[in-house]
């Protein structure tokens, strides 16, 4: 019997003006992802995004769960339409999706792991919810902390990483890959309890 296939999307914007935004942070973590399993990005034949098919775990073990990480190539207000696509391709139900995204109620440095839940005001996952039928998927929610003073929540998002936050951000990509490995591996509740903060 073949392993469930999971579904793990990385929430950003395309194109390298975009590359080194907070907005971004769901690029960065299946990148690593990515690197971990070995293999290239390619388009897949939807033609709305970018994938690399693999398994976790060892070289050769048989009934190691199967994912599939995605970038989709359209806009964050519209990610829902690609992701969707490639979960009907897939045959992957919601609650195998696992949206990857920066989250403002949440600490730079920090992350929260959960299933289902509202939008907060995230048009990525405003976008998912809309194409899905529902919120019942998974997220990995990399804090990014809210925006100093009086700046625009639109132009903190769409902003680079600061200097000092620069030097943490390959720990938080790290930390946020390995609970999307956890996940999968492990379940929900012993990931949320590892990973938590």
């Amino acid at each position: 019997m073949s392993a469930e296939v999971w579904l793990v999307v990385g929430l950003g914007n395309p194109g390298p003006t975009y590359a080194g935004h907070r907005h971004n942070i769901g690029y960065l973590v299946t990148d690593e992802l990515a690197r971990r399993l070995g293999s290239p990005w390619r388009a897949h034949k939807t033609g709305r995004a970018e994938v690399v098919e693999g398994r976790l775990g060892a070289p050769g073990v048989a009934d190691a769960p199967r994912i599939v990480l995605a970038r989709p190539r359209s806009f964050m207000n519209d990610v829902g339409g690609a992701t969707k696509a490639l979960a009907t391709f897939y045959k992957v139900p919601p609650e195998r999706v696992i949206a990857i995204h920066d989250e403002l109620d949440i600490a730079f440095g920090t992350l929260r792991v959960k299933l289902g839940g509202g939008d907060n005001g995230h048009n990525g996952l405003k976008s998912l919810r809309s194409s899905f039928g529902t919120g019942d998927f998974h997220r990995v929610r990399a804090g990014i902390g809210r925006p100093p003073g009086r700046q625009e929540v639109a132009d903190f998002v769409l902003s680079d990483y600061s200097k000092v936050e620069r030097k943490e951000l390959p720990f938080q990509v790290d930390t946020a890959a390995d609970a999307v490995e956890s996940l999968i591996t492990r379940g929900l509740s012993t990931t949320q309890g590892a990973f938590n903060s």
